[in-house]
């Protein structure tokens, strides 16, 4: 029986979400007969994760399907023990890169991975805890089914089901990779406020996020699609595309990849960094690996503790990450880009190693454009006033800090992926993680 995980990782309480997901799950395994593993990785404090657990227990018991509910204490023992097995050096710092202190959606992704290796997984399919399902005639619209449907087959064999497919044929035989669509609703990103405020601070804010080199009328045109996904229109019917998926396309609350991607190169561990979650994505598109691209998009919607204060000043610091991260990262995807097919083996696996010394490469790159982009952003958060303002000064006091992690996170993203194989190898060995009630019902830690 094919066994998939459909993994959701929170740091907030999400109770009404974990009972969406577990319903999606039901339906992947009663759709297609797979065994869905349910992995809900919580960070949360003791007040919602006692809320999680009342919520788990209470998920009615399904066939085919195994929920497991891993608080920070289970993820770390699990992680221990694999971070051994694996005999990989500098143990201390690998445990410190899977599961930090701080937030990381890198990190959390990668414990998601090592953890669907533990349970003999073919497949991660992640979703968010700020997002819901669109519904078509009172019905949920769930992307497990074209992920399903298509991730792990041959591309060739998946162009008959699909709607079109603009894939280059030099590509047929080879295994469909990735399966993603986008979200409809709020954008990804929270900077609506800024383009209220001031519309050319907004196009000089996003513009940071452009890489260099695009023609100004495709600057202009990226920096209006940015970060708003599918847009506002409901779904109406399913659309599908065999291709090479731009990550420019897909949310990864809306995602699923093989594991012949995941179990070789992890995402980066960065910390307070958004969008550090997307590196496989790029990987992908770059070996020229095969996708699906669908329109089951899901609803993205900001939380009311990111309109606090203290909640805008961390998401501040986190975009600003973010925007530091991007010229390391941008030299790294020039490196894949034109590595395309070299990025793979005779055996079309990704070659580990090649991708770990552009992250090398990546590290080097020097301050000078991030340090731009730190002046650009204390010059519009000023313009902007009031609590930008203040997200400027904590830019400021920040700014030696913040370039020097930019570099750091890069050297630590290279390290990790050197140990990776390592640890999958470790997690497969290890099998799966806390105790398992029966079959068809849920497992918690």
């Amino acid at each position: 029986m094919r066994r998939v995980c459909l993994t959701l990782p929170t740091n907030r309480p999400c109770a009404a979400t974990i009972r969406a997901v577990a319903e999606e799950a039901a339906y992947g395994a009663r759709r297609f007969g797979a065994e869905v593993h349910l992995l809900v990785l919580d960070s949360c404090g003791a007040p919602a994760l006692a809320v999680h657990r009342e919520t788990v227990a209470a998920l009615p018991a399904v066939p085919g399907v195994v929920v497991h509910h891993l608080d920070e204490d289970a993820q770390r023992a699990f992680l221990d023990e694999v971070v051994t097995r694996s005999g990989a050096a500098a143990p201390e710092r690998l445990l410190d890169l899977m599961l930090p202190s701080r937030v990381s959606y890198g990190a959390c992704t990668n414990r998601a991975f090592l953890i669907a290796e533990a349970l003999g997984c073919t497949s991660v399919h992640r979703r968010d805890s700020d997002s819901r399902y669109q519904y078509l005639d009172g019905e949920p619209v769930f992307p497990l089914h074209h992920e399903l449907t298509s991730l792990g087959r041959r591309a060739a064999d998946v162009s008959a089901l699909v709607t079109r497919s603009r894939l280059d044929p030099a590509c047929a035989d080879r295994p469909v990779a990735l399966v993603g669509g986008s979200f409809v609703g709020e954008m990804s990103v929270d900077v609506e406020e800024i383009r209220r405020l001031d519309p050319s601070v907004y196009e000089d804010v996003v513009g940071l996020s452009v890489p260099a080199g695009h023609p100004e009328i495709w600057r202009r045109n990226l920096i209006a699609e940015s970060f708003r996904g599918a847009g506002t229109a409901a779904f109406a019917g399913d659309r599908t595309t065999l291709t090479s998926v731009s990550p420019l396309r897909v949310d990864m609350c809306n995602i699923a990849l093989d594991r012949e991607v995941y179990g070789r190169v992890p995402l980066p561990p960065a910390t307070d960094t958004i969008g550090s979650d997307y590196f496989l994505l790029h990987l992908v598109h770059d070996a020229r690996l095969p996708g699906v691209l669908h329109n089951r998009h899901i609803v993205n919607f900001h939380t009311q503790e990111r309109r606090s204060d203290a909640g805008f000043l961390a998401y501040q610091l986190r975009f600003a990450k973010f925007l530091l991260s991007g010229p390391h990262l941008d030299a790294v995807y020039a490196a894949t880009k034109r590595a395309g097919d070299a990025l793979l083996d005779p055996d079309g696996h990704v070659r580990a190693a090649a991708v770990a010394g552009f992250l090398r490469d990546g590290a080097r790159v020097a301050p000078a454009e991030g340090a731009r982009r730190l002046d650009v952003l204390d010059r519009s958060y000023r313009t902007l006033g009031g609590r930008y303002t203040a997200a400027a000064d904590a830019l400021t006091a920040r700014r030696a800090r913040l370039l020097d992690d930019a570099r750091q996170d890069m050297e630590d993203f290279a390290a990790l992926t050197d140990a990776w194989e390592d640890l999958t190898r470790a997690s497969r060995a290890q099998g799966r993680p806390g105790p398992t009630h029966r079959e068809s019902a849920r497992c918690t830690a």
